[in-house]
């Protein structure tokens, strides 16, 4: 699998009453998307950014990172190959995202997601 880039998944119990520490303090002032229970915020200088998640809306347990990839299926494939354990099967979701959950051997569950940019 490639990765192409990888956003830190932030649990947080209201993104609203975090959101001005992200954006004021950390300066990661443009919102990418806000769906009401994830949100990413990013430097408009830096492109660094970070998303704020109070629960996955389709997944019983929260991914800790997303790890975004041009080939989800490959990644999907080589994941079930290497006996790892799949926490939510490869689902294209109502947003627009195709992507799957694995557990890594220390326990860490990744978001393994394909955006249409």
């Amino acid at each position: 699998m490639r990765a192409k880039r990888i956003t830190a998944n932030l649990r947080v119990a209201d993104i609203e009453a975090a959101k001005s520490f992200y954006t004021n303090f950390l300066g990661l002032s443009t919102e990418e998307f806000n769906m009401g229970w994830v949100a990413r915020y990013t430097s408009p200088d830096t492109g660094v950014n970070v998303q704020l998640v109070t629960g996955d809306a389709t997944a019983a347990e929260d991914a800790v990172i997303s790890v975004h990839t041009d080939d989800v299926e490959a990644a999907y494939e080589e994941a079930q190959r290497l006996g790892y354990e799949i926490v939510l099967p490869l689902t294209t979701e109502p947003w627009g995202v195709r992507r799957f959950f694995v557990r890594a051997p220390d326990g860490n569950v990744l978001n393994i997601v394909f955006h249409r940019d």
